[in-house]
């Protein structure tokens, strides 16, 4: 009895991470084109952790931004986004200037601020808030609408997928008209 508990116990396992090794695959960009898809995306490279003392989102100085590396590699992004059929997205960023200037530099379309993709990193008491927040938005959004791109930080993706998320890398979710859309896999960064 014993070893057939043990032998459950180790299948479980091995079923649960199968299942978040699909969950977790690396997809083409070309899965963003389809109807009612979302890349959650990270801001590109920005040197540094956290933001230093006195940080306005009025002001870019109080803030950590990206670097010339940072902005290459969101220009990139961009191009490949666009020579994977997806020439414009409804784009949402941040309100960090770092993540406003990845969205910007995507070249999507217009990029609209949503105080829900806002980092709450050294600010607990800002993360149920913004991901209640965040997560009635994507329930708002249309099942079979257009690419959707959420520019935003580590801690709002960890959120919802409970993995790291490189800078310039994100992660792709399938709408379902529910506050929990599927997650479909990550985008790698470059």
């Amino acid at each position: 009895m014993v070893r057939y508990r043990l032998l459950v116990w180790v299948f479980g396992l091995f079923v649960v991470a199968a299942c978040g090794a699909v969950a977790a695959a690396p997809l083409s960009l070309t899965e963003l084109a389809k109807p009612g898809r979302v890349l959650m995306l990270r801001h590109a490279l920005a040197p540094g952790t956290g933001d230093p003392p006195g940080l306005r989102l009025d002001d870019c100085a109080t803030q950590r931004n990206l670097d010339d590396n940072g902005r290459r590699q969101a220009a990139r992004l961009g191009r490949e986004l666009a020579a994977a059929g997806i020439a414009s997205a409804r784009v949402y960023s941040s309100q960090w200037c770092r993540c406003m200037e990845t969205a910007q530099r995507l070249q999507l379309g217009p990029v609209a601020t949503l105080s829900a993709l806002n980092s709450f990193h050294g600010r607990p008491h800002d993360r149920e808030t913004n991901i209640a927040a965040l997560r009635a938005f994507l329930a708002r959004l249309p099942v079979d609408g257009p690419p959707v791109v959420l520019v935003t930080h580590q801690f709002t993706i960890s959120a919802f997928t409970d993995a790291g998320t490189p800078s310039g890398g994100g992660s792709i979710f399938q709408l379902n008209g529910s506050d929990a859309p599927r997650w479909l896999g990550t985008l790698p960064a470059d």
